[in-house]
């Protein structure tokens, strides 16, 4: 059985935790109907995910005819074939990370740093309801300060 996020109601001015002036609070404190919001748009940018991976495979698929007529068209169709290819493993990656954060959602972790356990800010969840990390540990992890996630080739 999956435990519900923390509910926590602060007053004006209270401490807002730990996160070197970030920002940041402790894990768990988003209201209900703030979690219910990124859910709605966690499920909304997973719906167009999956009909966006569709559509580049059907088009990959389409595009596989071998009557083109010179070296030119055959550039471009191989041009076109890498675009969606890399399309189709941006979007997979991308996928992949939604459905993690639908995951935290419904086990209570939705909105904590997979990195160092601090609250992310809830302005960097409206612009990427789906990532795992607040803005220090992004930064390091670009830097190379910190080891990020290992992704298959």
């Amino acid at each position: 059985m999956k435990s519900s996020p923390t509910i926590v109601e602060r007053s004006p001015g209270q401490d807002q935790g730990q996160g070197q002036g970030q920002g940041q609070d402790q894990p768990g404190e988003l209201p209900l109907r703030t979690l219910d919001r990124f859910r709605e748009k966690l499920l909304q940018q997973q719906d167009l995910l999956e009909r966006t991976m569709l559509t580049a495979v059907k088009e990959g698929r389409e595009s596989s005819a071998d009557d083109l007529q010179d070296a030119a068209d055959h550039a471009v169709q191989s041009y076109q074939k890498e675009l969606l290819f890399l399309q189709g493993t941006t979007g997979h990656l991308q996928l992949t990370q939604v459905r993690s954060a639908l995951d935290r959602l419904e086990d209570g972790t939705f909105g904590e740093c997979l990195q160092c356990g601090n609250r992310i800010r809830e302005k960097r969840l409206e612009a990427v309801p789906w990532t795992p990390y607040c803005i220090a540990c992004q930064e390091k992890i670009e830097t190379g300060q910190i080891e990020g996630p290992v992704r298959a080739a």
